[in-house]
């Protein structure tokens, strides 16, 4: 099961809003989503949790771009809202890295399993699997919330029920518990 949550931060305080992610394809439509929600580019956070699996933190100041961390890349690379925030350059590799070759591809002709193991070591080299490119484990910025009195080492040894623990560590429990 999943939860999303936008939290602006307000002159008020923090101000928290439920999110549908159907119509988000993106990590683009995800900050325009949480650009909507802010007022006056105030900070905005977009946390997504998949129940004991993994959870996201997007912070979204103004029109800068996203600040992503994402508490386990492996396990949210299974999810299509996890898939939203691994974008190439969070995971460190060029864009397509793990798109097979298509031109490879086009030239089948059914007698592949006799081609040399050398060339097949090349095409691991080159690309390797989406399983291989995604690491175990965070990924990110892990300091996203280190000015909003989350520090990186508190945010990596969060529990399954981080997103609570994190509007927790924000003043934002009460606001957040009202679109839960």
């Amino acid at each position: 099961m999943y939860f999303a949550a936008l939290l602006a931060r307000t002159e008020d305080g923090w101000e928290a809003s439920d999110t549908e992610l159907d119509d988000v394809e993106t990590l683009s439509d995800l900050a325009d989503l949480a650009r909507e929600a802010a007022p006056e580019e105030d900070t905005v956070l977009v946390l997504i949790e998949q129940e004991d699996a993994w959870f996201g933190v997007v912070r979204i100041d103004g029109e800068e771009d996203p600040r992503i961390y994402v508490s386990d890349a492996a396990a949210a690379a299974r999810s299509s809202y996890g898939e939203i925030l691994l974008t190439d350059e969070l995971l460190g590799r060029e864009p397509g890295d793990d798109v097979p070759d298509l031109d490879a591809l086009v030239d089948l002709d059914g007698t592949e399993d006799g081609e040399d193991e050398d060339e097949e070591d090349d095409d691991t080299e080159s690309g390797g699997t989406s399983a291989e490119a995604v690491p175990h484990g965070p990924v990110g910025d892990a300091s996203v919330l280190d000015d909003l009195g989350v520090s990186e080492k508190e945010l990596k040894a969060l529990s399954a029920d981080a997103v609570t623990e994190i509007a927790e560590a924000l003043g934002a429990s009460e606001v957040l518990e009202t679109v839960r």
